[in-house]
């Protein structure tokens, strides 16, 4: 079979492993630099999207919107296209398969059913837009029994073809519009997860979130809302289920009211899994601290606490994030283009203990133009003008945006770097800032 992987990032070389014996296999890629597998044929550069009519079989990656491949090459490549979650879900050995999906929350949620499942007695495989490419996943020796746990972004669910058997969709906000042309196509493509549900299955959703309501149910499977009974709730300080207390909020390590409702999700989830050993999940929620960029203390350093939210890359996750410290902030913003609304997060900026904003960006990237000017326009809008201004060309180092932060934090502030913006303009991508971040902090005397 000839066969195209187009892009070669992680979801594309776990395709070419899984398909590369008894197959001609094609390497496209946009990067003319790329270096391709000894016995890969390529197509490389501007023209990699052309004449793909000529394949059997082409391979989607996520970044790569399937309307660019039709429009380079014609409706008529539409049936052959494929991804490595529909490769897998449809080879998966096991039905037990867990897909998480949402705004943010995603990558904490799924850790969570994960962590809990395991402690619970279950075989254990996370994967998906965490980190490791669904094929990939098939190294690891799935057996039926076996739980499988995938964070599903909706680059991967724009052309999903078959769903989970428990289809967990988190609060939903507008995001990727620099990718979907509306919110319209965003929420479309969530659905997905929940489209090919059958009254087998079972669709949890955010019970707080209409937009979440209305995706879980694109399917037909059994609808269960956390936040909301029947699933997990917060009732009189706990975190519970079906009248049981599972953890005290007091008890939870993860920091924030947002993280409650990922501990509502994934305790929902796996509660329809069959796991209701209460003592097991209390054990895990008690003791995970959450994942590296998000909400994480770095360090404290004359009385000023620094936290590293990388992770968060639209104005509401910025809001949630202000809203989860307590202490009066020093909070860092800016950075490269979603098409978000930065007017909530003003407000929230104004209305709130933020006494200084440090504003970052680059507005000279052409690939990715800077939201950092709309960020100032909605604060001045709103009469915030407690702001060191480091919207330059090249855009600022992090030493220099850290000693800023630095500069206008007193006793008993938190400094918060949570930008709500991506970090293209400037960093390689969100981990590359965090870690700037963070050593930059470290480095602080």
């Amino acid at each position: 079979m000839k066969i195209a992987i187009l892009g070669y990032g992680v979801e594309g070389q776990a395709a070419y492993e899984y398909w590369r014996d008894g197959n001609e296999l094609t390497i496209c890629d946009q990067n003319p630099d790329l270096e391709v597998p000894a016995g890969a044929g390529s197509q490389l550069g501007p023209g990699y999207l052309q004449n793909l009519d000529q394949f059997d079989l082409i391979v989607r990656s996520p970044n790569l919107h399937y309307s660019d491949i039709v429009n380079a090459n014609g409706d008529v490549v539409l049936d052959k296209i494929t991804t490595n979650t529909n490769e897998f879900l449809k080879v998966c050995p096991t039905k037990n398969v867990i897909g998480v999906t949402g705004t943010k929350g995603k990558g904490t949620t799924s850790t969570l059913i994960a962590k809990m499942l395991e402690a619970g007695g279950k075989r254990v495989h996370l994967g998906g837009n965490i980190g490791v490419a669904p094929l990939e996943m098939l190294e690891n020796d799935i057996q039926p029994e076996d739980w499988v746990v995938l964070e599903l972004s909706s680059f991967q669910l724009i052309d999903l073809k078959q769903s989970p058997h428990i289809a967990v969709c988190l609060m939903v906000v507008p995001e990727h519009l620099d990718w979907h042309p509306d919110i319209k196509e965003y929420t479309e493509a969530k659905s997905q997860l929940f489209a090919h549900q059958n009254m087998d299955d079972i669709a949890i959703y955010f019970g707080e979130n209409e937009q979440s309501r209305l995706i879980a149910e694109a399917g037909q499977g059994q609808k269960v809302p956390y936040f909301a009974e029947p699933g997990a709730v917060v009732k009189d300080g706990s975190i519970q289920i079906e009248d049981q207390v599972v953890c005290q909020i007091n008890e939870l390590k993860l920091l924030g009211k947002h993280n409650w409702q990922n501990v509502c999700a994934a305790v929902t989830a796996v509660w329809q899994a069959g796991v209701r050993d209460v003592p097991a999940l209390h054990s895990v929620l008690s003791n995970f601290k959450g994942l590296e960029h998000r909400l994480e203390l770095v360090r404290e350093l004359k009385g000023v606490s620094y936290y590293d939210d990388s992770f968060g890359t639209t104005p509401e996750t910025a809001i949630v994030a202000i809203e989860a410290l307590a202490a009066p902030k020093v909070v860092i913003l800016g950075g490269g283009s979603k098409g978000a609304d930065f007017t909530e997060l003003a407000q929230t900026v104004k209305d709130s203990n933020v006494h200084h904003i440090v504003l970052i960006g680059n507005p000279d990237n052409p690939d990715h133009p800077s939201d950092s000017p709309k960020i100032l326009a909605a604060l001045q809008a709103v009469g915030f003008d407690a702001i060191t201004n480091l919207i330059k060309p090249g855009g600022p180092t992090m030493t220099e945006i850290v000693a800023a932060a630095q500069a206008a934090a007193q006793p008993g502030d938190a400094v918060l770097l949570s930008a709500a913006c991506t970090s293209f303009d400037i960093f390689k991508n969100y981990k590359d800032r965090g870690e700037q971040f963070s050593a930059a902090v470290r480095a602080l005397a």
